[in-house]
């Protein structure tokens, strides 16, 4: 077992003032105290420059899979010492709504992440986690935190079966449970009925003006039954750029692609394009 699976496995659980109850290790309630301090003035008037700013303190944490499937019921994990690529964006946007509300200690951040990683905002049990990032992007734009932005740079909407987890039961423990297998596949019919919008890869460049710095990109894809692979944040780097800022599953770490976002996605099998939300000022 990894390092990292240990630091999982030492955890210490604890309640918090509404009565959920969270996974965190000592080292990783630590790492929260410390992130709240080092980003300590990096507020800015440019909501999405903070996001960048504070993702960019993650640089070269390690990809870790799987960090919340952990457990035999639903808990709020809190790790951030290994990442993947939803973890990584949901950390980075807990910490910026934290800065932003003038807020600084570990419940305050516990409460925050809640809010991002939940349907609504509420832990409640297995399928109340935002598994489809389509879902996520959706439920947190209801919540007020972002807004989909991906039909005004020139996105269009398609509709798709979403299936994968029901489809793939077996690669999902919890699914094991025929009530959480009931209520996500109740989850993946609600988002059979929805379309979603997509800009396809190949206008992405002619469009690249319209993405900012620290909006939130997710790839989108042909894989039967899955809406999204992979996610991350947009930042304009020194070359004028939009590159993507993530959790990588190549580097197998936090990094900014080296190539510009338009040329990275050709390089991803079974790419379609990206969606793009705007987290709100």
């Amino acid at each position: 077992m990894s390092k990292f699976g240990l630091f999982l496995l030492l955890t210490l659980t604890s309640t918090l003032c509404f009565s959920q109850q969270i996974t965190c290790s000592q080292a990783d309630k630590q790492a929260v105290e410390n992130k709240l301090i080092a980003i300590d003035g990096l507020l800015e008037k440019d909501f999405g420059k903070t996001l960048v700013a504070i993702g960019k303190t993650f640089m070269d944490t390690p990809y870790v899979a799987k960090t919340l499937e952990i457990g035999d019921t639903e808990t709020l994990v809190i790790n951030l010492q290994g990442l993947d690529c939803t973890t990584y964006v949901e950390n980075v946007l807990a910490f910026g709504l934290i800065l932003k509300n003038g807020e600084s200690s570990f419940d305050d951040f516990t409460e925050t992440l809640e809010s991002v990683r939940y349907k609504d905002g509420e832990l409640d049990g297995y399928a109340s986690r935002l598994h489809y990032f389509s879902e996520w992007i959706a439920n947190n734009e209801k919540k007020g935190l972002l807004k989909d932005i991906t039909a005004e740079i020139g996105g269009k909407e398609i509709t798709k079966p979403i299936n994968f987890m029901s489809t793939h039961r077996d690669l999902y423990p919890f699914l094991k449970d025929d009530k959480n297998f009931e209520k996500v596949k109740a989850s993946e019919n609600y988002l059979n009925n929805q379309p979603i919008c997509i800009l396809a890869q190949d206008e992405i460049a002619a469009n690249e003006h319209l993405i900012q710095t620290g909006d939130i990109i997710a790839l989108t894809t042909s894989i039967n039954g899955l809406d999204i692979t992979h996610t991350g944040i947009a930042t304009r780097e020194k070359d004028g750029r939009i590159h993507l800022l993530h959790a990588s599953t190549g580097s197998m770490k936090v990094e900014v692609s080296k190539k510009p976002l338009s040329e990275y996605l050709k390089g991803i099998k079974k790419n379609t394009g990206i969606m793009v939300a705007r987290p709100t000022n």
